[in-house]
């Protein structure tokens, strides 16, 4: 199993919106297939495997990391596939959790006699896909707020100069958590101050199958309330989709920002700000996004901390310092020590020369 999760992992980049699935197949305590499930709309790990097996997988065991499907998609159900093939054990890691259909792959390998285990490593299991997993249990996706600032705290000159903080590495690092993300969100004051793209680039990737990656982007969402975005952004014209999320109904401009080949979803508030948890919402369920990246500035990513929608922080932090003035990484006017929100360390590390911190909400 834990050579299935490896398989598994290598999907990271490629997957989306489908789950991340690895799969071995032993016979007589040897390995005789393995596969992974490389993009959507292709072959999932146990058809990778099986195809590897041929006429070794009769009587065999298969481990997969996840519970095998038992629907129709683009493929067919892979509990059906392990049936024709003859093994006769399976190993999930982890039950679908997709309430409609979990335990019914199970059911289609019991019925036909195979025995059918579930549990063995399944908290690695479950970190291969924390987004897929979210968005079948809750109807939303994980969140990542990414923040680069100083020793101090800050993200950029009060003058709004923020080029650069943390060093190539960091930013490299930045372009892999993009790379495996459904979605990247940013607010309209980050793209007027910067004028980001928000794209993957393959040279700053430096991963293997770089160009590969690079050629599903994942969709850019601006938030931006009164459609202040101009039409000359580099955002606007990058590969891949763009959403702009706005209140505004001004149908010239939304014209006009359509002209450019962006998406404008106009949503309805009564309190005169973007509703985060509806969007998200949206982004789960319309737009199928497992995993959310947010990277903006202080406003918006104070609102997303605020409203308890974070699952997780990653935090570049460079050996600098930036001065009082400068800009803060989250907008969050707290008065008393009690609304403090206190967080738990996940990891630690070295990226180059600045520090990598990845964190969860403690609530």
């Amino acid at each position: 199993m834990a050579r299935a999760i490896q398989l598994a992992d290598q999907g990271r980049y490629t997957t989306q919106p489908n789950p991340r699935v690895g799969c071995v197949i032993v016979r007589d305590g040897e390995m005789v297939g393995e596969g992974f499930h490389v993009r959507a709309g292709e072959g999932h790990a146990e058809v990778n495997a099986l195809r590897m097996a041929g006429d070794l997988a009769r009587g065999a065991t298969a481990y997969v990391t996840l519970e095998p499907c038992s629907h129709y998609g683009r493929t067919p159900p892979c509990a059906e596939g392990l049936k024709a093939a003859g093994v006769a054990r399976v190993v999930s890691a982890m039950v679908d959790p997709n309430p409609q259909v979990a335990g019914r792959g199970i059911g289609i390998l019991q019925d036909a006699g195979i025995v059918a285990e579930q549990g063995l490593l399944e908290a690695d299991s479950r970190a291969l896909n924390p987004g897929f997993i979210k968005r079948m249990e809750q109807g939303l996706p994980y969140v990542r707020v990414k923040t680069a600032c100083s020793l101090d705290g800050r993200t950029a000159m009060q003058s709004g100069e923020s080029q650069w903080i943390t060093g190539p590495a960091a930013r490299s690092d930045v372009q892999r958590l993009r790379a495996q993300s459904s979605a990247i969100v940013t607010g309209v004051d980050s793209i007027l101050h910067d004028d980001s793209s928000l794209t993957v680039r393959a040279a700053e990737l430096q991963l293997e199958n770089a160009d590969e990656i690079v050629t599903q982007q994942p969709l850019r969402v601006v938030l931006d309330s009164q459609l202040r975005i101009p039409t000359s952004a580099k955002i606007l014209k990058q590969p891949g989709r763009t959403l702009i999320v706005t209140l505004s109904t001004d149908q010239t401009r939304i014209a006009e920002l359509k002209s450019t080949g962006a998406e404008v979803l106009v949503q309805p508030s009564e309190h005169g700000r973007i509703d985060l948890d509806v969007l998200l919402r949206y982004l789960a369920q319309d737009e199928q996004c497992n995993e959310l990246l947010v990277e903006t500035g202080a406003t918006l990513a104070g609102a997303f901390v605020a409203s308890g929608l974070v699952d997780e922080l990653v935090v570049y932090q460079a050996m600098t310092l930036m001065g009082s003035d400068a800009r803060p990484a989250y907008a969050l006017p707290f008065t008393e020590m009690k609304e403090q929100r206190r967080l738990q360390l996940l990891d630690s590390r070295m990226v180059g020369d600045d520090l990598r911190l990845t964190l969860r909400p403690c609530n």
